[in-house]
């Protein structure tokens, strides 16, 4: 009788125990359930946010959608400080010595192959409107979360300068090869860099060539304006190589974004699309395609304008939205940038530029001729001073010179992995 009584309680303990193991399996379920339909409700918010009501849409090879948005719909205008913000169609000074150099550049010994956007060969923009490239929801799945979509991670510091600590150098696994200008006020830079598609060994790096414009410290308040290319699989989805431009007040912590990913930047051109795929690139010992760019701060009214290519004028970043870079800039870099996310102290086979190193040559390395700085009279200038900075070498390094044709320039890259870089 009284085991019978015990075998009673012991099933009893253990349906219990099974009941409440169910119910936490089941609590656990509705958690994740609830938490999936507020990340999809999160997500569909942000992307209400970013992609406004289109005047046309442009469906690019790629797969890319190009929305033609109403200029005064775009997401700059999001911002509070631009409710009432005049749209500026025309910067009211471009550099002096623009013109002259690009009648220099047309005479260069190795002109520059004409270069398009993919999405063009479908259509273009009508005028009044601006292509902007549709955010999709897997695009912002591809996030760390919704906040940081379109941001580069926290403390994805350029370079700092020569009298910096020597452990503030190589941060977050980013490595560089980059020339650069400090000790002066600037007030813009040119660049006119060629085109690759280098090879990503993870979807978590990216590689790409850009030029910066730098004001502040390398601590928490870095002003920085970037262009240039990359190839990021993380934000596009793919291996393209893309248009891209980005920028922060505050060292890549609140502010800041991509492209068109955030208020901010006021775009006032129907041709080009931030973020859009470049087309044709360079290829090894054939063709080589170039792009040039041009960041400089209207002298009347403080905006920091982007010039892409001889005449595409693509909008501008205003003023209000730097500190420092409110004044004039402390430092210029121009050159590429990885991620080497190998663990172990491994190093990725991620490539930058054209993936060979500087001593190949023109055909066989990326290169950035014609650097320019804007000075404080708005005229463009050779810098001062050039000085050349690379975490490793035998992975990435960089070569400068100077000539007639090309001015001062330099070759930069190299393949990552290699059997002296490990």
């Amino acid at each position: 009788m009284g085991s019978a009584r015990f075998s009673r309680c012991r099933t009893m303990e253990a349906l219990v125990a099974i009941f409440c193991v169910l119910g936490m399996i089941s609590l656990c379920c509705a958690t994740r359930m609830e938490s999936g339909s507020r990340q999809k409700l999160e997500v569909q918010k942000h992307l209400r946010r970013l992609n406004k009501p289109a005047v046309k849409t442009i469906e690019s090879p790629d797969g890319d959608l190009i929305d033609c948005v109403h200029m005064s719909h775009q997401p700059a205008f999001d911002h509070p400080f631009l409710k009432d913000h005049k749209i500026q169609m025309r910067p009211s000074y471009h550099p002096e010595g623009l013109f002259d150099e690009n009648k220099v550049a047309e005479k260069a010994s190795e002109k520059p192959n004409p270069i398009n956007q993919l999405w063009h060969v479908n259509g273009k923009c009508p005028d009044g409107t601006i292509p902007i490239r549709r955010t999709k929801h897997e695009d912002v799945l591809r996030a760390s979360s919704v906040k940081r979509y379109g941001r580069k991670k926290h403390r994805s510091t350029p370079i700092p300068p020569r009298s910096a600590e020597p452990d503030l150098i190589n941060q977050s696994g980013h490595q560089h090869a980059i020339a650069y200008v400090e000790g002066d006020k600037y007030y813009g830079a040119k660049a006119t860099m060629n085109v690759w598609e280098p090879s990503i060994q993870q979807p978590n790096e990216f590689s790409l060539s850009q030029l910066w414009i730098l004001g502040g410290s390398f601590g928490e308040d870095l002003n920085s304006i970037e262009a240039g290319w990359q190839v990021s699989p993380d934000l596009y989805g793919d291996n393209n190589t893309r248009l891209f431009t980005y920028w922060t007040s505050d060292a890549y912590q609140a502010t800041g974004c991509y492209n068109l990913l955030c208020s901010g930047f006021i775009q006032i051109n129907s041709d080009i699309a931030m973020g859009a795929s470049i087309s044709p690139v360079s290829a090894y010992r054939n063709s080589q395609y170039d792009i040039s760019i041009l960041v400089w701060k209207d002298p009347k009214e403080g905006h920091w304008w982007m010039q892409f290519g001889n005449g595409f004028v693509m909008g501008y970043w205003p003023s209000f939205l730097f500190s420092y870079l409110a004044d004039s800039a402390s430092m210029i870099e121009w050159g590429g940038e990885v991620v080497n996310s190998e663990p172990n102290g491994q190093h990725t086979s991620t490539q930058m530029g054209s993936g060979h190193f500087p001593d190949e040559g023109f055909g066989k390395a990326s290169y950035f001729r014609n650097i320019q700085v804007v000075d404080g009279s708005n005229n463009l200038k050779p810098p001062k001073g050039i000085g050349t900075f690379t975490e490793q070498p035998d992975c990435y390094d960089v070569q400068t010179g100077s000539n007639g044709d090309w001015g001062h320039f330099f070759y930069y890259g190299g393949p990552g992995r290699n059997p002296n870089c490990q």
